[in-house]
């Protein structure tokens, strides 16, 4: 940012509450015009309600925004998008079943003799796809894409309507390394042609690798501000936190113990129809008490349709042949819950859509496949005190903040969601644990405290299988790698017998 040039947004002294929970108090934030700002904090720390108070999402209570040293008030949203401000949120803001070229035309549709002209949209996402190199088959519907796509999805919304200011909301949380690569060179064209991005993560080695300024939050004030370069990845933990932080823990080795926890023999799942290719192929592995398996691979390769394989397996959408077993027993024809029941955790990769009732209270989504279970339930009725003890527990113990049970899940951050499933499933103390994507959206203290709760699961004798798009999490926390590629298990490795580099050339097929 040239000396003396106005800043291209400006956030002075920025105020919002929510009864008694403060949000923000006394926000202070600049970025320059063609920079990547990093904003970075821990759950709750205030960072998404800032950037939404600049997109109009929000009003604040007192304080102001500027752009390029104007003042500006929002009545909505529409009013920041006239000005150039756009946002993708965490959670995508898409109709499923509707296509990609009507996800990104919605409110901004050109028309022609009163119709809509979805030929002159298609042309210019067409130009703007091929410009920043984010193809998409544009009348596929929504649900039927992956999430990497619709990612791109909600990036070319904000080009299509002439965004220079484009907020990101955790933007790598749902990708694979090599859609975080591709984004990443798309962030750096758009900052050299002068617009501004300002980046919401957790991720400490996006923000030194690819932000010009950092601005760090926590308990709703900045704790500071500073250029990329003259800060290191420990003083932002630091500052985030309020403690030192151990970044990246290396599990030692475990102990496996004879009994399996989980054997997948034979698994097929057969494609969408009769001329696409199969979902799964010939899936075997196995999983022992006491170690944890990792299994790495591009999203779309069939991990998620494995793990709906093992834990619904009667569904016929869910099995072509093959059997599974879990502690000895097979459950090929049982249903979720009956499984469950056999002592098993699941971490869920999609938290809204599997593992939590947004709308129900923290206690409520707290007590999810536990209501039965004798420490909350007696002659079919709920021990309500124990339940209250245990939730508070269990929100003091993972962090989940605010320590409030009687909100709505809805109303805490994603990273917060996910420490409450976290909480949940740890409660069941588990003899074998799924674990999907465990610390997405989540900030360095709270991956520092999972990966610790997960290893101390693993060496009380639980067995762990861990899906991972994070490879320095599969690294650091694996006894045994598997790979997946095309539905298959494409390669297997014992830990420390394979590099960062390997893993991702086996994971592209190599």
């Amino acid at each position: 940012m040239a000396a003396g040039a106005p800043a291209a947004v400006e956030l002075r002294e920025l105020a919002k509450s929510f009864g008694s929970v403060v949000a923000n108090a006394g926000v202070n934030l600049r970025a320059g015009r063609g920079s990547i700002h990093g904003v970075i904090g821990e759950n709750g720390a205030g960072k998404t309600t800032a950037m939404k108070m600049l997109y109009g999402l929000l009003r604040p209570d007192s304080g102001e925004i500027l752009l390029n040293g104007e003042r500006c008030v929002w009545n909505s949203p529409a009013d920041a998008i006239a000005r150039g401000v756009g946002m993708v949120h965490q959670h995508f803001m898409l109709a499923g079943p509707c296509s990609a070229l009507d996800n990104i035309i919605l409110g901004a549709e050109p028309r022609r003799w009163g119709m809509v002209d979805r030929r002159q949209a298609r042309a210019r996402l067409d130009a703007l796809a091929l410009r920043y190199g984010l193809p998409v088959e544009w009348d596929r519907p929504i649900e039927q894409l992956p999430v990497g796509i619709q990612q791109r999805i909600e990036i070319l919304k904000l080009l299509y309507r002439d965004a220079n200011i484009l907020i990101l909301d955790e933007p790598t949380a749902v990708l694979t390394p090599q859609e975080t690569s591709n984004l990443f060179c798309n962030l750096q064209q758009l900052r050299g042609e002068g617009k501004t991005i300002l980046l919401i993560t957790h991720k400490l080695r996006e923000v030194m690798s690819f932000t010009d300024r950092v601005t760090v939050f926590r308990a709703g004030k900045v704790t500071g501000e500073m250029e990329t370069r003259a800060t290191n990845p420990e003083e932002l933990a630091s500052l985030m936190v309020g403690r030192k932080v151990v970044l990246g823990i290396q599990a030692p080795p475990g102990a496996a113990r004879p009994e399996a926890a989980l054997e997948v023999e034979g698994l097929q799942l057969a494609g969408h129809d009769l001329d696409a290719p199969a979902r799964l192929s010939d899936v075997n592995f196995r999983v022992q008490r006491g170690e944890i398996v990792g299994i790495a691979g591009v999203e779309g390769n069939g991990q998620s349709e494995l793990l709906q394989a093992v834990l619904h397996p009667r569904e016929p959408q869910c099995r072509t042949s093959g059997s599974v077993k879990f502690l000895g027993r097979d459950v090929t024809a049982w249903d979720a819950a009956r499984i469950r029941g056999l002592g098993v955790g699941v971490i869920p990769e999609d938290r809204h859509r599997e593992g939590l009732l947004l709308e129900r209270s923290v206690s409520e989504n707290f007590l999810l496949g536990l209501q039965r279970s004798p420490g909350f339930s007696r002659g079919g009725f709920l021990r309500s005190r124990e339940l209250k003890d245990a939730t508070a527990r269990a929100l003091e113990e993972h962090d989940v903040r605010p320590r409030n049970p009687a909100i709505a899940a809805s109303r805490l951050s994603g990273g917060n969601q996910q420490k409450l499933v976290v909480a949940r499933e740890f409660e069941r103390k588990p003899s074998v644990l799924i674990a999907a994507q465990p610390t997405r959206g989540v900030d360095v203290g709270a991956i520092e405290a999972i990966h610790r709760r997960i290893v101390r699961a693993r060496d009380e004798g639980a067995g762990v299988l861990l899906v991972s798009s994070e490879l320095d999490e599969i690294l650091a926390l694996s006894d045994r790698i598997l790979v997946m590629y095309g539905g298959r298990i494409a390669a297997e490795f014992s830990r420390g017998n394979v590099s960062e580099r390997e893993l991702g050339l086996k994971m592209g097929g190599s």
